[in-house]
């Protein structure tokens, strides 16, 4: 994987998230994009606060292409890169899937944090000539008050946002009105002293 380095990124409030565009090589988001378009193993996934089509790259057989991509060494380099973001101390597991929400889908608000699990989590999105009509708005709140919008990103094709899972990481994503909107979700756990 081709990640651009986060290191020039900003950190920013209410909680702790970056955003860096041209995540990866050209060639390497048109090479992930098309597979997520075709060939991807996808299931639909219906939980309390959202339904989409997901799956893990645990186990899975990948072609050349993609395993390329999602190399030991590739993920190794973003795991320091977000060490050094957000000043932390990872453990070497990643859990690395992806997302894909179709019309009228959508996310609603929450945190992700659950105790002793995920503490960081870089989101990849992988979209084709996504525009402010297509909706799928990543929304960034300031508390738990569902008006309470701090910030929003558009989910722009070949841009990554990394940010620190917390009590206070509150987020969205908005109604998807029309095409398809993938995400590759790298989730990070910190290390255990």
């Amino acid at each position: 994987m081709t990640l651009l380095s986060f290191l020039g990124a900003k950190i920013k409030d209410p909680f702790h998230h970056a955003l860096q565009e041209n995540a990866l090589s050209d060639v390497d988001s048109e090479i992930l994009l098309s597979w997520l378009e075709s060939d991807a193993p996808w299931n639909l996934k219906i939980a309390e606060f959202y339904q989409q089509y997901e799956f893990n790259f645990k186990g899975l057989e990948l072609p050349d292409s993609i395993a390329r991509i999602f190399s030991k060494e590739s993920i190794s380099g973003i795991k320091e890169d977000i060490e050094q973001l957000f000043l932390v101390e990872l453990s070497d597991k990643v859990d690395i899937s992806a997302h894909k929400l179709i019309k009228n889908q959508s996310i609603e608000m929450h945190n992700d944090f659950v105790p002793r699990q995920e503490t960081h989590r870089v989101l990849i999105q992988l979209n084709r000539g996504w525009v402010d009509a297509n909706g799928g708005v990543l929304m960034i709140f300031s508390d738990s008050t569902p008006g309470n919008v701090s910030s929003s990103f558009m989910p722009l094709h070949n841009t990554a946002f990394a940010f620190e899972i917390s009590p206070r990481s509150f987020h969205a994503v908005s109604t998807i009105n029309s095409g398809e909107r993938f995400t590759i979700v790298l989730s990070f756990f910190k290390a255990e002293k």
